[in-house]
């Protein structure tokens, strides 16, 4: 699809009054694309799901939708994995992300948006009252972000799915992030692999486990926690 293509198909979605999902992944759009959307997709106001993951969109990309997607009122899912945004992309959409007041799906994976970018979005995510899923997967947050989450994940009382895979969060992010889980009453699924936590990490987990009544899926794949960590989550 690219630049062009993304131009030619702006020049008709406004005229697509009932159009409710738009999906553009890995179509290589560029910031450019994304600029030639933002003419448009104002005038979308039925749209409920925008999928641009994986074209590249940088941190210029997600500043040039983020002036527009403010006008997307009914946006209920919103998915930019894979675009390289960085902290600076995610301090813009954190910017307008309170606006959303349906928005039930947040998917920013694989963006290194580090510590920075999840402080930024924490300062909102409170706002999100609707927010059931959100995917931080491969973000680079470490403890630091962990806990600038932590501060906020009380407030999303809808929240249902937590995607923190490959953020190398280790024991200390682990402790932070058991320690507010008990108020999180609706979260079913937690997804924490790949994050470089121990036994200690597994042994903080496995103390507010028995609070989190909602919870039916616990990925704590490829980690460290060894046969103490095992022991510990067993009781």
């Amino acid at each position: 699809l690219v630049e062009e293509g993304a131009r030619k198909l702006a020049g008709v979605l406004g005229e697509c009054e009932a159009l409710a999902h738009l999906e553009l992944n890995d179509n290589g759009i560029g910031a450019e694309g994304a600029g030639v959307l933002e003419g448009v997709l104002g005038e979308c106001k039925a749209l409920t799901h925008l999928g641009l993951e994986n074209n590249g969109i940088g941190a210029d990309g997600a500043r040039r939708l983020a002036g527009v997607l403010k006008e997307c009122m009914a946006l209920t899912h919103l998915s930019l994995g894979d675009n390289d945004i960085r902290a600076e992309g995610a301090t813009v959409l954190a910017s307008v992300l309170g606006e959303f007041k349906a928005l039930a799906h947040l998917d920013l994976d694989g963006n290194e948006i580090g510590a920075e970018g999840a402080r930024r979005l924490a300062d909102v995510l409170g706002e999100c009252k609707a927010l059931t899923d959100l995917d931080l997967d491969g973000n680079g947050i470490g403890a630091e972000g962990v806990s600038a989450l932590a501060d906020v994940l009380g407030e999303c009382k809808a929240l249902t799915h937590l995607a923190l895979r490959r953020n190398g969060i280790g024991d200390e992010g682990a402790r932070v992030l058991a320690s507010v889980l008990g108020e999180c009453k609706a979260l079913a699924c937690l997804d924490l692999s790949g994050n470089g936590i121990g036994a200690e990490g597994a042994g903080a987990l496995a103390g507010v486990l028995g609070e989190c009544k909602a919870l039916a899926h616990l990925e704590l794949s490829f980690n460290n926690i060894g046969a103490e960590g095992a022991r510990r989550l067993a009781g």
